[in-house]
């Protein structure tokens, strides 16, 4: 595995560099600048005192949206709201987003307060699902804490969440693609998991040959020692 030459130059099994600025938005309680590489997200996190009809009187909900820029890839894309309706990657990824930070939280706890996790891509250079979510997750921190004195009995948020892409190229399983490997990849395999090492969505496709186990079984492994990494640096970003 550690042959194969990526276009970046990275070993098979090397984050890009992962950073989190946040407070990056000074409207709202919980924000932050997502990078992984040259994919940058700003998520920001908003909490509201009620919660949609088909959640009164079970607890609290949390909502995600996604979005890309006009200026976020190299070839300028329309916004969705001037077309009139969102495309189905982007209702697949946001909704993939609130799955995964619902995965973390005590609604019983959180009371009747909606939460809603924006997520916009400033810049694209693959991984913008998991930067997502990893960013989205930090902004959620925010958020509650900003809400905790006095309005919440205990802190709703129970482990930390993350995400990482992964794929083979040039038969090799690789993690956290860029774009150029992104578009040449076999497989395509997106994997969220928590600090307890327990999965909560893989999403994989083959785009080239159909991937075997043996190589389904390395790509959880890289991912999982790469969320890791990403979940440490949540942590020195918030302190914790």
């Amino acid at each position: 595995m550690t042959g194969t030459t990526r276009p970046s130059g990275r070993a098979f099994n090397e984050l890009r560099t992962v950073s989190f600025e946040r407070r990056y938005i000074k409207n709202v309680p919980g924000s932050v600048l997502v990078s992984y590489g040259n994919t940058r997200l700003v998520c920001t996190a908003t909490v509201e005192d009620r919660v949609p009809q088909f959640r009164r009187g079970c607890g609290g909900w949390l909502t995600a949206e996604y979005g890309m820029l006009p200026g976020s890839t190299q070839k300028r894309s329309d916004r969705e709201a001037v077309r009139g309706r969102q495309k189905g990657r982007t209702m697949e990824i946001q909704r993939l987003i609130g799955r995964s930070l619902r995965a973390c939280l005590d609604f019983a706890a959180l009371g009747e307060r909606t939460i809603t996790v924006d997520c916009d891509v400033i810049q694209a250079d693959g991984g913008t699902r998991s930067a997502a979510i990893s960013g989205g997750y930090v902004a959620l921190r925010d958020a509650l804490a900003a809400l905790r004195p006095g309005k919440l009995k205990h802190d709703p948020v129970h482990g930390f969440i993350a995400a990482v892409s992964t794929g083979i190229y040039k038969n090799t399983p690789v993690v956290d693609l860029d774009y150029s490997e992104d578009c040449n990849a076999e497989t395509d395999l997106n994997v969220v998991m928590n600090d307890a090492g327990h999965y909560i969505e893989i999403q994989g496709t083959a785009e080239g040959h159909a991937f075997r186990r043996d190589e389904l079984d390395a790509m959880l492994q890289i991912a999982r020692d790469a969320i890791g990494e990403i979940i440490a640096a949540q942590k020195d970003c918030l302190g914790l």
